[in-house]
């Protein structure tokens, strides 16, 4: 089997690094968190190379990244990924960044003849554990035939969007600004219910029968809302960040988009309330917390 790098083993690098060792990869791990590096080694891994010594071992690397800091220095300068790669490598970023960096990236790989793709995922924490990603994949077609039986091993649901590098993250990007619109949605109408002593669970029955119904709706209120627990699966700031490149992208397109706008300020006010390391479900703590005041005339 062929040997597999991972470069970041955080809420979704670890699983699917887990999956591809119990699919029989040789896998190497790489993170900044010492304990991540050590689960990663009793889960069956290897650890202890950096990024450029994987690269002169490994076939393809994948990576998944908090920031794009965090993508940017793994993957360009001089020791970065790009520079220190030989052409017989296929580099998969599955992180979600701008479509800027995609193309900088996808710029650097060219001149070096290295193999990029950028792949972002969709499925959360569960998804990456129960191998069902959605995988929205940019960049050549014949490099997108060589990740398959990579990427099939960690999701059941591949796309090759196009061969336009960042085609894959700008359709990422789409489907998290309408999670930001759901997320609202039922944060709203839950402390709507909440103030009418609606039973939530009942109303839960009913509305999943009905168009009220949404996955993000049972994925909130099901996995956190329900149990007040809001330990992130998909963090508030994440999606917040999110949001915030869906909007760069439709100001390059000089394209208003004033609903996203007004949202966008919701999530930023949320994460400045101390929201910002909970679950995107926890925006319901605080739309049930805010009141307005009414009078006859209005608001006031």
């Amino acid at each position: 089997m062929m040997k597999i790098g991972m470069i970041g083993l955080g809420n979704m690098g670890m699983p699917m690094a887990k999956n591809l060792l119990e699919s029989g990869f040789t896998v190497y791990g790489n993170d900044r968190s010492e304990l991540a590096e050590t689960v990663f080694q009793q889960a069956g891994g290897i650890i202890g190379l950096s990024a450029i010594q994987m690269a002169g071992r490994c076939a393809i690397i994948l990576t998944s990244l908090p920031s794009t800091a965090a993508v940017e220095s793994v993957y360009l300068g001089e020791a970065g990924l790009i520079h220190q790669s030989d052409e017989n490598i296929l580099l998969i970023d599955t992180s979600t960044v701008s479509p800027e960096v995609n193309r900088r990236i996808s710029e650097e790989a060219q001149v070096k003849g290295v193999a990029y793709l950028a792949a972002p995922v969709s499925g959360g924490v569960i998804g990456a554990e129960n191998r069902t990603l959605t995988f929205m994949v940019g960049g050549r077609a014949v490099d997108y035939e060589r990740s398959l039986p990579i990427i099939s091993v960690l999701g059941e649901n591949l796309f090759h969007v196009n061969e336009r590098i960042d085609s894959g993250t700008i359709a990422k990007l789409i489907n998290n600004l309408l999670i930001g619109f759901y997320t609202a949605g039922v944060s709203e109408a839950l402390a709507l219910a909440n103030e009418n002593n609606m039973d939530m669970n009942k109303l839960f029955d009913m509305l999943n029968v009905s168009y009220g119904q949404s996955r993000i709706y049972e994925r909130n209120f099901k996995s956190f809302i329900e149990n007040e627990e809001y330990e992130p699966g998909f963090a508030l700031k994440l999606l917040r960040k999110d949001m915030g490149f869906a909007l760069q992208l439709a100001e390059s397109n000089q394209l208003h988009l004033p609903i996203s706008q007004a949202l966008f300020a919701v999530y930023e006010e949320a994460e400045h309330a101390g929201l910002a390391e909970e679950d995107m479900s926890a925006l319901y703590k605080r739309i049930g917390h805010q009141k307005i005041a009414f009078t006859i005339g209005g608001l006031k």
